[in-house]
């Protein structure tokens, strides 16, 4: 029996990058996928839907539901996780993945555009964790899993991208309070975050199509959540987790594969992290 046989996982934003490939990772373990993304016809510029990805997950040897999910609908959410919990019998980890990028200032930055990040990224994350909680409660490994970066406050990342960082890290400040608050129903909160770009539409079409090239593939990120999700029950929550450094800590030791360029000598640390700020991992 594979390592996720039975287990439903509800991921945001599984239309493609990071999303998609935590999907593939944990279907290649036996799990049932909700693909939860607005994405549902095909783009003229980004690749991929719910629907691609749920006949890619089938593929990989898991089952899948694809469902048009707007975090910031909390109606849709509420009714997709109801879906997929009648679909597969329970749920067992959400991913929060969705999330919305604006690079720039506080100056720079229309309230509206501020409204959608917060709405995405950190509302997204609270209305997705509240309508899951009720059923991880009964599964016998539970896991939420947040898509944001350890919280720095070094100058240097607070003063470029304050709207963006906000948002991001009240996710962290959100799900290492929450870690807390279900302490006691045994439901392992944490966050991951990426040491390097991760090479994703968002990096090629919001920040720079340059840094693809010094990015590594969002597989290890895939990784990365299949360790957390397969961590023995209690042994792992309220932690800011940083991918390598988990995976090191688990034994992975090939990390040349992850190149999204296997020429590239010098990858490009993400947003947030500091040789002396790094994440906990076990």
């Amino acid at each position: 029996m594979k390592a996720l046989t039975g287990k439903t996982i509800f991921i945001t934003g599984a239309s493609r990058g990071i999303g998609r490939e935590i999907a593939l990772r944990c279907a290649n373990a036996g799990a049932n996928i909700v693909i939860a993304a607005k994405s549902d016809k095909p783009h003229p510029k980004l690749a991929g839907t719910i629907h691609t990805v749920a006949e890619e997950v089938v593929q990989q040897g898991g089952q899948a539901l694809a469902v048009r999910v707007d975090v910031r609908d909390e109606e849709q959410v509420r009714s997709a996780m109801e879906e997929g919990v009648r679909r597969f019998g329970g749920l067992d980890a959400l991913i929060n993945n969705a999330s919305a990028i604006h690079l720039q200032n506080l100056q720079n930055t229309k309230t509206n555009r501020f409204d959608l990040l917060h709405s995405v990224n950190t509302r997204g994350t609270f209305v997705c964790s509240q309508a899951a909680i009720p059923y991880l409660r009964k599964s016998e490994n539970a896991h939420i899993i947040t898509l944001s970066p350890p919280i720095n406050f070094g100058t240097h990342w607070l003063g470029p991208y304050i709207p963006y960082t906000t948002t991001k890290y009240s996710m962290t400040l959100l799900s290492l309070g929450l870690a807390e608050e279900l302490r006691a129903d045994e439901i392992a909160v944490n966050t991951l975050w990426p040491r390097t770009i991760i090479a994703t539409a968002a990096v090629e079409f919001a920040i720079d199509a340059e840094l693809l090239k010094a990015s590594r593939t969002p597989a290890i990120m895939g990784d990365a959540a299949y360790e957390i999700l397969t961590s023995e029950k209690g042994s792992l929550s309220g932690q800011s987790l940083i991918d390598e450094e988990l995976l090191r800590a688990r034994g992975y030791t090939d990390f040349d594969r992850y190149k999204n360029d296997p020429a590239c000598e010098e990858l490009c640390i993400d947003l947030y992290i500091d040789e002396n700020n790094k994440g906990e991992s076990l």
